[in-house]
């Protein structure tokens, strides 16, 4: 008895355009929390409002990236890994920069 063949035709999807920015910004909002983290521990802890102002815009770079990733979803035939990505780490850099906020003023 032959054996029955299968043939499988894999397409190549192109990438979500908002899950590749999403994961831009998350990575543009790691560097600032980094580079702030290390400034602010040479400084003593005094950086001021330079850090202070760094840390606001990558506020602001997480939570559009966490948008961004999560509305890249909703386009057809793509492949959404980096929507996955973008949004899972812009919603844990928004948490820590949110955290780290409270601190600060606590």
């Amino acid at each position: 008895m032959a054996r029955k063949r299968y043939k499988y035709a894999f397409t190549r999807k192109k990438h979500t355009k908002g899950g590749k920015l999403s994961s831009i910004l998350a990575f543009a909002s790691f560097l600032l929390f980094v580079g702030s983290a290390i400034c602010s521990m040479m400084m003593g802890g005094k950086g001021g409002l330079y850090l202070g102002a760094a840390g606001f815009i990558a506020i602001g770079f997480s939570v559009y990236g966490f948008i961004l990733g999560l509305k890249s979803f909703s386009e057809e035939n793509r492949n959404v890994l980096y929507s996955k990505v973008g949004a899972v780490a812009n919603g844990l850099l928004t948490v820590l920069w949110i955290t780290m906020f409270l601190i600060g003023i606590g």
